[in-house]
């Protein structure tokens, strides 16, 4: 206590502050806040007890009953093909060398031990990007992926994710580790048709899993994560990607202790076999099947995951009468003996309007040999020949100019539209020179009837008058495209003669086209997909289809088409099946490729066609002097094999009838060009008499592609080429004719003078493109 002066008095301490006291509403606000979210928190709690108890663990051999797929035809019942089938062998545990176990969790779940079947943390990710609206992602356990994959479905929605918890929570009390991990391995799939480990092991590495070593064993771990995507066989892309996660998996072992660093330093990344094809057929079928496994990915972007492993029923287009007629065709009709070892044939029908492919024949043999992967049918392009004439028949239509549009056939004839610049060209083809089949000359003709006789010069004049880029519209239109190697249709002049490559089934679309009265339709293999159990799926086909073409411009190329087939046509063998046909043959020169494409109206379209060997343009490929033919052309054979086939498919179906004639700007002739026809039909100037010409060429048998007779004809030829209806094929002792459809480009090989007639190949083209 401090002193104070005598006399002073002390004033008193002021007593201190109280503080204040604190809003009771405040104080009720934070007790209700706490109140709610223990109550949350505990019907929360109860809740998930309530699901964890009420939630059941399905039998675990209900996935195996939903692997199944199956590929039926087109009435949905009888069944095509099977594929993804499961093909599993499973292990125990104890066969599975432990550094391989350790890879599998180095890449999945590294605390798979520890953890309690679940991750919070991927769970938190996934309910967020679900809440979101985005797909569901990983970062599931093994655990969880086990429940996934054994249990429930592939479906991605939170609500099968939260099954999923629950149960992976239920399994890991009920089930030990060790078990879990031996199911994980035997159920998982890595692509290639193998379910499991050990059948992964022989798909991969044709050895057993015990024999696995830890490099092989990563590579199958990191596989998992997406076969398509990591089956480093795939290409470069899936190296690339197999080998970044490669080094994720063995780099996690040494993390964790697994593997020291030093093993990891020795370690190489895996080779691995090649992919063997997983289709069951064997039979031209198989094509069929690799086919709709195409569709699926490409049009409704499954994986091959989902494919093998989602019980899907899936319903071609394909009609088992028209596909077991075009496998009996083929059979049939396609030449035997010395040189036809090698022949090629691909066809395919679509129904036109609608676009459903009714028939594909892609090959004898699937998954045998060279070709045995190959679909002649979709993948083969071969040079159009004279079946693109009809590209610049229906652009003059389209211009207006009716079928009684006339020029002159004679020919020679010299166009400067058609000359050749390129080195070493004779003086006829610097000139321009055009030629008929067998140096043929005709009178003037009209459109209808140039087209019967697939009269060259007559169309070399009328793409001229149309334009190239015309044809090539046209063409595209209809749903022609340019097939490997080339990129684009070409705008050439030649171009009306068929010099781009195409393949069978856009050939088959596109005179569907013409067959629908200008309606094209996209072609399409699968009618419908349902999933019966594994995945949420329910697809419909709807055609696409869309007015390409006036319906008289269709109409009018019908009936020009119609006289093909008809007497005195390229291919009145056509007929035979007794039903009204239209249609076009198609040569190349020296017969590279050969090809019949024809219809019935509104019913169904088919394209075949034909080459030998590589496909490329060399003499040993020319289809010439085999099988009893002195030459394979558009009029014998493949005519021959879609009149088995049209006639076959069809059986039983009504007869349609032609439409009528569009009558295009009316019937009254219009003469655009009437050049005097070449004094002599026999011969040619000397600088040319190496030359190859161009027309719908002769067969040596009695569907012949030459004219046969001039009977229904008019402005018939002054000289025409000898026929051969009558005549049975030569044997392959007989010496073919000198020319045939196309003529020979400029860079083709020196067996004939280069660049003298029509068929002038565009730059890079090879003729055909095969494997």
């Amino acid at each position: 206590m401090t002193d104070h002066p005598v006399g002073s008095t002390a004033a008193p301490e002021a007593p201190a502050p109280k503080p204040p006291k604190p809003p009771k509403k405040k104080r009720r606000w934070l007790r209700v806040t706490l109140w709610t979210l223990l109550t949350l928190g505990i019907l929360t709690a109860a809740a998930l007890i309530v699901a964890y108890v009420t939630t059941p663990i399905p039998k675990a051999n209900e996935r195996a009953l939903q692997q199944n797929s199956i590929i039926y035809y087109s009435d949905g019942k009888t069944v095509l093909d099977r594929f993804a089938t499961v093909n599993r062998q499973s292990v125990k545990l104890e066969r599975v060398p432990e550094q391989v176990q350790k890879a599998f969790l180095a890449a999945e779940d590294r605390t798979f031990y520890q953890n309690s079947g679940i991750s919070p943390r991927g769970i938190a990710r996934s309910v967020w990007v679900g809440l979101r609206g985005g797909p569901q992602q990983g970062g599931s356990t093994i655990t969880q992926q086990y429940v996934k994959n054994y249990y429930l479905t592939q479906e991605r929605t939170l609500t099968r994710k939260f099954k999923e918890i629950m149960i992976s929570i239920k399994i890991d009390k009920e089930v030990s580790k060790d078990q879990i991990l031996e199911d994980y391995l035997n159920t998982i799939y890595f692509g290639r048709g193998a379910d499991g480990i050990q059948t992964a092991a022989q798909a991969y590495f044709h050895t057993s899993v015990s024999n696995l070593d830890v490099a092989q064993g990563a590579l199958l771990a990191s596989v998992i994560r997406g076969p398509s995507l990591y089956d480093p066989s795939l290409g470069p892309e899936q190296t690339t990607l197999a080998k970044g996660r490669w080094e994720y998996v063995v780099d996690g072992m040494v993390e964790k202790g697994w593997l020291s660093q030093a093993e990891r330093d020795k370690l190489k990344f895996p080779k691995v076999y090649a992919a063997a094809k997983t289709t069951g057929l064997t039979t031209p079928n198989g094509f069929v099947s690799e086919a709709v496994r195409e569709e699926l990915k490409n049009k409704l972007k499954l994986t091959d995951t989902e494919m093998a492993l989602g019980g899907l029923r899936i319903v071609t287009t394909i009609d088992k009468r028209a596909q077991d007629a075009a496998i009996n065709a083929v059979k049939t009709a396609m030449p035997e003996g010395q040189g036809t070892e090698d022949l090629h044939v691909g066809l395919a029908a679509v129904v036109p309007g609608d676009g459903a492919i009714r028939a594909m024949y892609g090959g004898p043999k699937y998954g045998s040999g060279e070709m045995g992967y190959f679909n002649t049918a979709t993948d083969a392009g071969m040079q159009a020949g004279s079946t693109f004439k009809v590209w610049t028949l229906i652009a003059a239509l389209e211009k207006g100019l009716p079928l009684s549009t006339r020029f002159s056939g004679a020919g020679p004839q010299y166009l400067p539209q058609f000359a050749s610049d390129e080195p070493g060209a004779s003086a006829a083809a610097r000139a321009g020179m055009v030629q008929n089949f067998g140096n043929g000359s005709y009178g003037v003709l009209d459109m209808a009837t140039a087209t019967a006789l697939s009269c060259n010069t007559y169309f070399a004049q009328l793409n001229i008058e149309v334009t190239p880029e015309q044809t090539k519209l046209m063409a595209q239109k209809a749903g022609i495209r340019a097939w490997r190697p080339q990129k684009i249709l070409g705008t050439n002049y030649a171009n009306v003669f068929g010099t781009d490559l195409v393949r069978p089934l856009d050939q088959a679309a596109a005179y569907a086209t013409i067959a629908a009265e200008g309606k094209y339709a996209a072609p399409y293999l699968i009618a419908s997909v349902k999933g019966a159990g594994g995945f949420d799926i329910n697809y419909k086909a709807k055609p696409k289809v869309k007015q390409v073409f006036k319906k008289a411009v269709a109409r009018d190329a019908i009936q020009a088409m119609h006289r093909v087939t008809q007497p005195g046509g390229t291919a009145p063998g056509a007929s035979s099946i007794g039903r009204p046909v239209a249609g076009k043959t198609g040569t190349t020169t020296n017969n590279y490729s050969a090809w019949f494409d024809g219809f019935t109206p509104g019913q169904l379209a088919a394209a075949v066609g034909m080459y030998k060997g590589d496909a490329s343009l060399k003499p040993e490929n020319q289809m010439v002097g085999i099988g009893g033919y002195a030459e394979i052309t558009g009029g014998s054979v493949p005519l021959n094999i879609w009149t088995a086939f049209m006639g076959a498919a069809l059986q039983g179906q009504p007869i349609a009838q032609l439409p009528p004639p569009g009558n295009v700007s009316g019937a009254t002739p219009t003469i655009v060009s009437t050049v005097p026809p070449y004094t002599s039909t026999t011969s040619t100037p000397p600088s040319s008499t190496s030359t190859s010409s161009s027309s719908s060429s002769s067969s040596t048998s009695s569907t012949s592609e030459t004219p046969s007779g001039s009977g229904s004809i008019t402005d018939i030829p002054t000289t025409p080429p000898p026929t051969s209806d009558t005549t049975p094929p030569p044997t392959s002792e007989t010496t073919p004719p000198p020319t045939s459809d196309t003529s020979t480009p400029p860079n083709q090989s020196p067996t004939t003078t280069p660049g003298t007639t029509t068929e002038t190949t565009p730059a890079g083209a090879t003729g055909t493109t095969a494997p």
